[in-house]
């Protein structure tokens, strides 16, 4: 009997020696107040790049800031409001336009980078603080360890047409790994690399409804690529959510208006064109859509004219 109720106390620490881990995920704090509830927006995709984030803490250089714009590509891309260029198509963009590495941390270049690939916005970011600290027990027969690792990551969403910070957030992440041995049995080992990730995504995952809410303070809008007569060939299609029969009212902008005590873009002078209706897709890229004029007021759509969804 005292050697059944040996094994089954023995089987229990067994038990216990498992590996576990915890990730807890702490509210962004927002710069501007931003309100963190869930957009109604139901349209199109927005279009929005994200070029790798800068590593301001001592630990993993070279490998955080890479990571940390990968994940929040992610999770903007499973959120499904987004088409979202990485950082890597943004690099050869900044190689092929000149632009320096170092610009990224300007709004005005970044502004000009996203509208030469033709973005509403671009997010860029820094790895603040990251850390782990390491805490363990050695008693008798049973020894545990336990690491921690702690995260802040800052973002900044600039508008590509004022080159404005329209949002700018602190998230912050945490994971835990425990492992634990019994008579020397069970799980052993150095650090934990899972815990990088795991804290990364704990801070970034916060942001994506931030940023889709400041977004769709602004009214989403496409460009004409080409157009025959009363034809036009749009620059989104069925991968933004552009799709037969939905409804747009287009535009031609002219000289920009500029606030006069900051000297920012507020906007653009503009003539109406009329409302088109979109009739279908144009290729097999799925990021083209062909539409026709309904209503025009004479004036034959360009290349570079904008259409936004009709009120």
């Amino acid at each position: 009997m005292k050697k059944l109720k040996l094994l089954a106390a023995a089987a229990l620490l067994l038990g216990a020696c498992s590996p576990s881990k915890t990730v807890k995920t702490q509210q962004a704090l927002s710069v501007d107040k931003t309100e963190k509830v869930k957009s109604k927006y139901t349209g199109p995709k927005r279009r929005i790049g994200v070029v790798e984030f800068d590593n301001k803490s001592a630990y993993g250089q070279g490998r955080l800031g890479g990571a940390a714009s990968d994940i929040l590509v992610t999770e903007l891309v499973k959120s499904g409001k987004f088409i979202v260029v990485e950082r890597d198509r943004l690099g050869k963009i900044m190689e092929e336009q000149k632009f320096q590495a170092q610009g990224m941390t300007d709004p005005a270049t970044v502004a000009r980078i996203g509208q030469v690939m033709g973005l509403e916005a671009i997010v860029v970011g820094t790895v603040s603080q990251f850390g782990v600290k390491k805490e363990g027990s050695d008693y008798l027969i049973t020894q545990s360890k336990r690491q921690v690792a702690d995260v802040t990551v800052d973002i900044r969403l600039v508008d590509v047409q004022s080159g404005q910070v329209i949002l700018a957030d602190s998230g912050k992440g945490m994971a835990k790994s425990s492992k634990a041995s019994f008579l020397g049995m069970g799980t052993k080992g150095g650090y934990d690399e899972t815990l990088e990730g795991e804290a990364l995504r704990a801070s970034l995952v916060q942001f994506v409804t931030n940023i889709a809410s400041q977004l769709n303070k602004k009214p989403w809008s496409c460009m004409v690529a080409a157009s025959a007569q009363d034809q036009l060939y749009l620059n989104a299609g069925p991968d933004s959510g552009v799709n037969e029969g939905m409804e747009l009212d287009c535009f031609r902008q002219g000289s920009e208006i500029r606030d006069p005590r900051s000297n920012l873009v507020i906007g653009h002078v503009e003539e109406y064109l009329g409302r088109a209706e979109v009739t279908g897709p144009c290729g097999e890229s799925g990021d083209c859509a062909k539409a026709q004029f309904t209503k025009s007021t004479g004036a034959s759509a360009k290349t570079g004219d904008i259409c936004r969804l009709a009120k």
